[in-house]
């Protein structure tokens, strides 16, 4: 096989063979890294929620809708 005008042996193919299966595996190890991170995030948001209307409900207080307006610009 020639490319680039050099011929290549097939230690050279079965390296870039290797190379590129070694970066599809990497590719799909860092997918998922990423998914698991955004399932732990998305589970941490839904358990600080869940535990914040817990300790409302203890405390008495109604719970403020997801749209109503905070902070102290309204």
């Amino acid at each position: 096989m020639t490319l680039f005008g050099r011929t290549l042996g097939v230690e050279e193919i079965s390296a870039l063979v290797f190379m590129l299966m070694a970066l599809a595996i990497w590719v799909m190890a860092l997918r998922n890294e990423m998914a698991w991170t955004r399932w732990f995030r998305n589970w941490e948001a839904e358990r600080k929620a869940r535990r914040e209307a817990q300790l409302a409900e203890e405390r008495g207080d109604t719970p403020s809708p997801p749209d109503a307006p905070r902070g102290p610009w309204g």
